[in-house]
């Protein structure tokens, strides 16, 4: 595939595209080579029944959208990066979720890519607004959220139940509006 068909959008170092099925052997390894860096925050699909159910979930259900951030230097992938309960109507609003892999940690991919799908979502989507909501503990995530230009709305006790417990969570977002006075 001409590298100009692979991606929904490119940066001048990353690429994002959709999940695939086929992309299980490669994400459930980046995922394993990077379980110190995402627990306790994140668990992602480390096998490939558990990646085939994520992956099914991102591919087929309308309220998610999942997009790989790869590298366009050989297309590996670097992270990846979720728009979750996606509402349409009067809210047009989704909730991101996102992981860099081990081996793209710390090298600014992750802002490149989703600064990438922050364009796809507010053009090719139609969405006026994301949301991320990080643990307060969860410096890398909160840093992406902030270099990224979402601005701090608030803090959640008790929000999303993580890894056996209720966690509390700050609440970031962007809007349209936002990304389009830049």
């Amino acid at each position: 595939m001409p590298d100009n068909a692979r991606y929904l959008a490119e940066g001048p170092r990353v690429g994002i595209r959709h999940f695939r099925y086929e992309d299980g052997a490669e994400f459930t390894a980046r995922a394993r080579e990077s379980k110190d860096l995402h627990q306790p925050w994140l668990f992602p699909p480390s096998s490939a029944d558990a990646y085939a159910a994520y992956a099914g979930r991102l591919i087929e259900d309308r309220t998610k959208a999942g997009f790989l951030v790869c590298e366009r230097d050989g297309g590996g992938i670097a992270g990846f990066i979720n728009i979750n309960n996606i509402v349409e109507g009067g809210f047009l609003c989704g909730a991101l979720g996102y992981g860099a892999f081990a081996h793209a940690a710390g090298r600014g991919l992750m802002a490149e890519g989703l600064g990438l799908v922050v364009r796809y979502a507010f053009g090719k989507m139609g969405l006026h607004r994301l949301e991320i909501n990080a643990q307060p503990g969860n410096a890398a995530s909160i840093a992406l959220a902030r270099r990224c230009g979402f601005r701090l709305e608030g803090f959640s006790p008790d929000f999303i139940y993580i890894d056996g417990a209720w966690r509390d969570h700050e609440r970031w977002a962007i809007t349209a509006e936002m990304v389009s006075s830049r």
